[in-house]
């Protein structure tokens, strides 16, 4: 496969972001912020900022180090740069989690601690830009996972750039009326270009090449596929339109919407696009980490089938944080520990087996993992997550916190079962290593072995 190469800190990536998904959820089970606080408590948007910063954000970096390689048939630019994205990604974000505590009254309130993290934050989202967009750019003629890639980059700098002027009027550095307003209006924008312009514009992009290429179906683009990338382009347009003129003071009702219901249109297409991508597949036996994908594409359409229902009976700012939650533990969460499942297991197969193809006996990578038990934990957190939904929509939140417990019990177990990859626990006797291979560290990189 062009492109496959190791990339060192990637896994690294993945440990951080699990260790925040198991703090957030932790957070919510113990009643801390959201849903037994209001979503706008500084104490909630901790929990917020550590599930979409900490948990998704990493998550999303980590893969893109390790595919945009792949999706564009190059070695990564200016590698570098990752470690000192990881560590000004958590630095920011512990200052950004402190400032918010600060104005909880929980943590001595510091001025300076929001903008810092916005900036820190800022820098390390333009070093990951700056990899992934240099990489994307020798690759000519471009194909459809790297367009929506790079599509995908523009929100990610909006979203920062928004996060960060949302710093000034919280910290009380500054009262300029602008920002202030751009505060108190443009928050379902700034959660829109994470969330949706971001996260999901590059999870279906990747998804064309995961997909395709796990199912052994045929890698052709669509009609739709370009549908999908004009929509979901013009709904960014909409939402920035939307943050110009909130921040001007004359906020518009209108942007949103319009970008929802253009998402909705794309995400409709998309569904169609991933139908015909498993009708057409060679591969009969589908593995978990498509099945877990599948699950997963499934929540995000109904995430927007129950906001149309809203809309049509008239509840819908009461269905906006159930549908939230579903599309941020359905789908994005729920696509990222599917995928996750199968990117430890293959970069630890050519970490240990790569060297020694053709001197060895090699097993297959689905030997390095344990699918009939995984398949129990994934099927817990998909019921968990349905449930916790559930509990937010009906308005009971001691549902909603037995949900999360159960879903933390299923995040770390599938962690354990990374864990579990990562040491070659399940690979067969018969394909043990040499004893003269050194074993690489869990998390960390080893430096001793070439990228293959």
């Amino acid at each position: 496969m062009p492109g496959a190469t190791l990339s060192p800190w990637t896994m690294s990536y993945f440990a951080t972001a699990l260790v925040c998904l198991v703090a957030g959820l932790a957070l919510m089970i113990s009643g801390f912020g959201y849903p037994s606080a209001p979503i706008d408590d500084p104490a909630s948007l901790a929990v917020v900022h550590l599930i979409s910063i900490g948990w998704l954000g990493l998550l999303f970096a980590g893969s893109l180090l390790q595919f945009v390689p792949v999706i564009a048939s190059r070695q990564l630019q200016s590698p570098r740069l990752a470690l000192p994205a990881l560590l000004l990604t958590m630095i920011g974000l512990l200052l950004l989690l402190g400032g918010f505590l600060g104005l909880a009254d929980i943590l001595p309130f510091w001025t300076w601690a929001l903008p810092a993290g916005g900036i820190l934050l800022m820098l390390a989202l333009a070093g990951l830009c700056w990899m992934v967009l240099a990489t994307l750019a020798a690759a000519r003629p471009y194909s459809l996972p790297a367009e929506f890639v790079a599509l995908g980059c523009v929100p990610l700098i909006g979203t920062a750039v928004v996060g960060m002027l949302f710093t000034l009027p919280l910290s009380g550095l500054t009262d300029e009326p602008h920002l202030v307003s751009l505060v108190l209006t443009a928050g379902p924008a700034h959660a829109y270009l994470g969330l949706f312009g971001w996260m999901t514009v590059t999870a279906i992009g990747v998804s064309y090449r995961l997909l395709t290429m796990f199912l052994l179906s045929p890698e052709r683009t669509r009609g739709t596929s370009r549908t999908i990338g004009w929509l979901m382009a013009a709904a960014l347009v909409a939402v920035g339109c939307g943050i110009v003129l909130d921040g001007a003071g004359s906020p518009a009702d209108w942007t949103l919407p319009l970008a929802l219901a253009m998402a909705g249109l794309a995400v409709l297409l998309y569904a169609l696009d991933i139908r015909g991508i498993v009708r057409e597949r060679k591969r009969k036996a589908v593995e978990l980490n498509v099945v877990a994908s599948l699950l997963a594409i499934a929540m995000l359409i109904i995430c927007f089938a129950l906001f149309t229902v809203s809309i049509v009976v008239g509840n819908a700012a009461e269905m906006v944080m159930p549908i939230a939650y579903l599309f941020t533990f359905g789908w994005l969460t729920g696509l990222g520990l599917g995928q996750l499942y199968k990117i430890v297991a293959f970069m630890t197969w050519l970490e240990f087996y790569g060297p020694v193809l053709g001197r060895a006996v090699v097993p297959r990578v689905q030997d390095l993992v344990n699918e009939r038990r995984a398949a129990a934990w994934f099927s817990l957190y998909f019921a968990a997550t349905a449930a916790a939904t559930a509990g937010l929509f009906f308005d009971m939140p001691e549902m909603v916190r037995g949900a999360a417990l159960a879903q933390l019990a299923a995040v770390c177990a599938l962690a354990f079962e990374f864990i579990q990859a990562r040491r070659l626990a399940m690979v067969p006797a018969a394909a043990r290593l040499p004893s003269g291979i050194t074993a690489r560290r869990l998390i960390l990189p080893s430096f001793n072995g070439r990228s293959r």
